[in-house]
């Protein structure tokens, strides 16, 4: 998991002895303070690599800046994990949580490392043929599948969601933070939050969802590629509609044939030689899972409007001075496409 760790950014820096200090206070660890470095990939919360002799161990905080309501709750991201941790093997081992803000100025949690190979922007990290690769595609979904079939009275998390009505509050809510994060150069979105209002379906289900479940958010394992041993980044995770996680997840699902503007924002390498197309994958979804979409493009479009939200308020941050990290300078650009893609699809429905 120390691919794409870098020196940590002199923003996102933190007081390295006082985390050290309260830690051994938490478990046990090897003598000395340890290297720290910051992972480059994710754009939400911050995600450290905390290095001592022997022991790799994973920091995650909140960014800097104005944040949504609800969101970056590192206490609820470490409780969803650490309930899940028994009935779904494939989330970190969790250490401590620390809700005192004197620490660092945030709350955080660190966790254990899970090695193996995490897939990036423009490589799995590992050799595969065509046919292997697809294999791992169906891998994918079967592990997505076997989440959406966790008891959550068994893992404590029944109290994670509010229950029937999830579709019609993900269309309002992310209807809400659109038009609060909206900067004069991308897109009102009106024609389409308006859309997912009048199209909008009743929840097919309601469990465990992960709500930014990527290829690069799983960890291949270190003797066997083609073995899942780890799904990470449960920020977004709740109670709600699996088809809803599923759309979710197809947002980022670039693909070999799709346009060139499309697949220049592409963040994870599902366009490889072999890879699993969108409509292959929400077919054995379907024969998975024994849930079929009615009206899939609610969801296509669904995926891609909170997508779009998602690089909106990020670019908000920027756009703002609340940070001032380079990458997300442009964030703007997709915000745009995602509008163009979203209403090509509203055509065609």
């Amino acid at each position: 998991m120390g691919d794409g760790a870098r020196a940590v950014r002199e923003e996102d820096s933190f007081d390295v002895p006082a985390v050290d200090r309260w830690l051994r206070q938490q478990t046990e660890l090897p003598a000395g303070l340890p290297e720290v470095k910051q992972f480059s990939g994710g754009a939400s919360n911050l995600t450290y690599l905390l290095r001592y002799d022997g022991h790799d161990l994973i920091l995650r905080r909140p960014p800097a800046g104005t944040k949504a309501k609800g969101a970056h709750d590192m206490g609820r991201e470490y409780r969803i994990q650490a309930g899940l941790k028994p009935v779904f093997p494939y989330v970190p081992t969790m250490v401590a949580h620390c809700n005192d803000d004197a620490v660092i100025g945030s709350e955080f949690y660190v966790m254990e490392r899970i090695e193996g190979t995490i897939p990036r922007t423009s490589a799995l990290g590992v050799d595969l043929t065509a046919d292997q690769t697809r294999q791992l595609g169906y891998t994918l979904i079967d592990t997505l599948v076997e989440l959406h079939a966790v008891d959550a009275d068994a893992a404590g998390l029944t109290d994670l969601g509010r229950g029937q009505g999830y579709v019609e509050r993900q269309v309002k809510g992310w209807s809400d933070r659109y038009r609060k994060a909206k900067t004069w150069n991308v897109p009102s979105y009106e024609r389409v939050m308006a859309w997912l209002a009048e199209n909008q379906p009743a929840d097919v289900r309601t469990c465990v969802i992960h709500n930014d479940f990527r290829l690069d958010n799983v960890v291949l394992a270190p003797d066997d590629p083609l073995r899942v041993v780890g799904v990470l980044d449960w920020e977004l995770a709740t109670l709600g509609d699996p088809l809803m996680d599923l759309g979710g997840a197809m947002a980022y699902w670039v693909q070999a044939d799709d346009d060139w503007a499309f697949r220049r924002f592409r963040l994870q390498p599902s366009d490889v030689p072999g890879m699993l197309t969108r409509d292959e994958i929400v077919a054995y979804y379907a024969e998975r899972s024994g849930l079929k979409p009615e009206n899939w493009a609610f969801y296509e479009v669904f995926g891609l409007f909170r997508l779009a939200v998602i690089a909106q308020q990020i670019y908000y941050r920027y756009h703002h001075k609340q940070t001032h990290n380079p990458r997300f300078k442009t964030m703007w650009r997709p915000v745009n496409l995602l509008e163009w893609r979203c209403r090509r699809i509203m055509r065609r429905a």
